[in-house]
């Protein structure tokens, strides 16, 4: 049978009537903690913010300089998140590299090829050397040079008939020059 001073502290907790807090003690056994519950399940008492808990004991105030549990456990979260991020900044860091290594640049004139590279290499010298490599190419097409993609990534895609129609203006603008001689 559950006691007055249960009935006020459940009363005082829960802020419901005296025959809630009579009856929830009741069905859980005069436990405060299960009548919490039992009010919770019910709908009499909402659950606690932030996954907080129930307690029959009063909190002193927390001091700004301490850690709390909950803290630690948002830094470890926060620790867990960032790690995350960096994990899928290197999973599609190795996907891209896959994808650069199994795909290739070619440069051909005439019928000849004159150079074959992986995407990766290509795109670490634009990177690194970008004003080096972007004049070559656009010199290049002024000598006859064709620029091809290949690959499982560039099968049926419109970046080759791109190249092809970049060939053709530069050998359009180089005939035109030697028109006007």
């Amino acid at each position: 049978m559950a006691t007055i001073e249960q009935v006020e502290k459940l009363r005082e907790k829960a802020n419901v009537t005296y025959d809630e807090a009579k009856a929830a003690l009741e069905a859980s056994n005069d436990d405060i903690l299960d009548a919490m519950i039992y009010l919770e399940r019910n709908g009499k008492v909402p659950p606690p913010e932030n996954n907080g808990f129930y307690t029959s004991q009063k909190q002193e105030e927390k001091k700004p300089e301490q850690n709390s549990k909950s803290d630690y456990q948002t830094e470890h979260q926060m620790g867990q998140t960032f790690s995350r991020i960096l994990g899928r900044i290197a999973r599609g860091l190795a996907r891209l590299i896959s994808k650069g290594n199994v795909n290739s640049f070619e440069v051909w004139q005439k019928d000849k090829l004159l150079v074959s590279a992986p995407l990766t290499v290509l795109a670490l010298l634009l990177i690194f050397a970008f004003w080096m490599i972007i004049p070559l190419l656009i010199v290049g097409l002024f000598f006859n040079c064709r620029y091809l993609f290949q690959g499982p990534d560039f099968q049926g895609s419109g970046v080759n008939d791109m190249m092809k129609s970049a060939s053709e203006a530069a050998e359009n603008i180089k005939n035109d020059f030697k028109g006007q001689n």
